[in-house]
């Protein structure tokens, strides 16, 4: 058995249009200010993504997906995550687990956390745990200006003997 690591990062500054909603983990967190960006802009389903897609060796998301794409403006980010899990297993590659990190202050993911790990599970068709890091009002992310989301995926793939 072949077994590769990817890792994925993924930030958005918080969006000043009103009518844009924080999606995080394909969950909507109603009343939040969204994050700006080309699609839902939701970091935890583009660092999963990020991840997959580099532990498969199949570039990036913006590779994939890029935001210069007008098809792609608003996309749902866990449908292109599970296209790019779609792609990971066409090149021969099964997603083992993604462990994604989100860093911010608010809102909380607590309350939310199993549905976030279920739609970003869903989509990948493999186990996705989701975790939540405060940053204690250190820098940018401490002042409200974004969020940040990192990922690690396994992904592997079954040598057939002679």
């Amino acid at each position: 058995m072949t077994v590769r690591v990817g890792q994925g990062f993924d930030v958005h500054p918080f969006s000043d249009d009103p009518s844009r909603v924080l999606v995080l983990g394909g969950v909507q967190f109603e009343g939040q200010r969204g994050l700006a960006g080309h699609s839902d802009s939701d970091v935890a389903a583009h660092a999963c993504t990020d991840a997959l897609l580099g532990a498969a060796g199949l570039g990036d998301i913006g590779t994939m997906f890029p935001d210069t794409d007008p098809a792609l403006a608003g996309a749902d980010s866990i449908e292109l995550l599970r296209e790019a899990a779609s792609q990971v297993r066409a090149a021969g590659w099964e997603p083992g687990n993604i462990d994604c990190t989100l860093v911010l202050d608010r809102p909380k993911l607590a309350p939310v956390r199993d549905q976030m790990q279920a739609r970003l599970t869903d989509a990948v068709g493999a186990p996705v745990t989701v975790k939540g890091k405060r940053t204690e009002g250190v820098g940018s992310l401490g002042r409200g200006e974004g969020v940040v989301g990192l990922a690690v995926a396994v992904v592997t793939r079954v040598e057939e003997k002679p």
